[in-house]
């Protein structure tokens, strides 16, 4: 195992600047996913990790040691590719031990790797079928077998699971935990898919636009995100962000408005200090979707805080309905039991949990 850290790393393509000064550490067996829009830089981030690309400014340090010039072949890491990245004409044993052979690895040995990362991955049955003859599933399992036997310091996943259908996805999600908690590498993990990097990472490094807006446990990402790109990217559905003006009308409230009316949402007690300075600004208003629930559902409490709209849509999903509203302009959605939904068009009586409302400067973005 080793640590992986590094430092103001910056990469250009011409003019282009796609990486900005980037700087991660992490911990020896740390999962760590990054996740973002198509064309932020997590994937050339990994791409300099493994030294697939040449880095223009900053450092890369594997362990103690510097690695910015020193081979892919050289480094102790191993990628699992997107596109599995097979050989179509070598069984699955010769893909798994083709980079020991090449490396003048015994026999002896290559056979005994096979049998362990073959069991390990439930592959033993089909060692000697060519690619064409396995699923998608089967074909990653195979192409993390390859990594594995390299027996690396890090381990590096470009989209691993893209190419899959759902239910397969989410079987290959746990497998790839379970293995990771057996083996305690470190790995960098890139994936678009927010319900992979929630349920995969120790920690989530957020990047947009060739910066990390957010590196932290997938907890306090989702809780307590940093600011507006951080809250609207993470979460299925976004979370639901209002434009509102701060007043004093009894205690401090922001006010939202649209055609339907008015709503003054009154500001949680602990972040009453932090809103105050925004007296007669506009803020940003951030309420996650299972937050807003059916009125009367929950015990009794000061922080629950009732307002009523019409619903425009309703969206089954199985445990949960989504019931679409507007609100201060844009769509809002909530989450509620199955049970609790109402037809489109009726008057609906929502009730918001207020102390997990999050704030936010509507000029910088920066959550308050």
């Amino acid at each position: 195992m080793a640590k992986l850290r590094i430092e103001k790393l910056w990469k250009r393509f011409g003019r282009t600047e796609v990486l900005k000064g980037i700087g991660l550490e992490l911990e020896d067996g740390e999962f760590v996913v990054l996740v973002g829009p198509s064309g932020c830089g997590k994937s050339t981030l990994l791409n300099l990790i493994a030294g697939l690309e040449t880095v223009s400014e900053g450092r890369i340090f594997i362990g103690d040691r510097l690695v910015n010039e020193v081979a892919p072949k050289d480094r102790n890491i191993a990628m699992v590719f997107q596109s599995y990245a097979l050989y179509p004409t070598k069984t699955v044993r010769e893909n798994i031990t083709f980079g020991m052979a090449s490396r003048g690895v015994p026999r002896d040995e290559q056979k005994r790797a096979v049998s362990e990362v073959s069991n390990l991955l439930h592959i033993e049955a089909f060692l000697d079928r060519k690619p064409a003859e396995l699923s998608g599933g089967q074909r990653q399992r195979v192409a993390m077998g390859r990594a594995l036997v390299r027996d690396p310091d890090v381990f590096l996943f470009d989209e691993p699971l893209s190419n899959l259908d759902a239910k397969l996805r989410i079987e290959m999600r746990t497998e790839i935990k379970k293995l990771h908690q057996r083996l305690g590498k470190t790995v960098v993990y890139v994936t678009h898919d927010q319900v992979e990097a929630m349920t995969l990472a120790s920690r989530i490094a957020v990047m947009d636009n060739g910066h990390i807006r957010q590196f932290d446990t997938p907890e306090m990402v989702y809780e307590n995100p940093t600011d507006l790109f951080v809250a609207g990217f993470m979460g299925s559905p976004p979370m639901n962000i209002l434009t509102g003006r701060v007043i004093q009308d009894d205690g401090l409230k922001i006010v939202v408005s649209d055609d339907e009316g008015t709503i003054h949402f009154p500001v949680p007690a602990r972040q009453c200090a932090a809103v105050e300075a925004y007296l007669g600004r506009e803020v940003k208003l951030g309420l996650r979707p299972e937050t807003i629930s059916r009125a009367g559902v929950s015990e009794p409490s000061p922080d629950l805080f009732t307002f009523e709209r019409a619903i425009d849509l309703v969206e089954p999903t199985g445990p949960d309905t989504m019931l679409v509203f507007t609100l201060g302009g844009p769509a809002a959605v909530a989450r509620v039991r199955p049970e609790d939904r109402a037809p489109m068009g009726a008057t609906y009586r929502f009730e918001v949990d207020m102390p997990r409302a999050k704030i936010f400067d509507a000029a910088t973005g920066k959550r308050l």
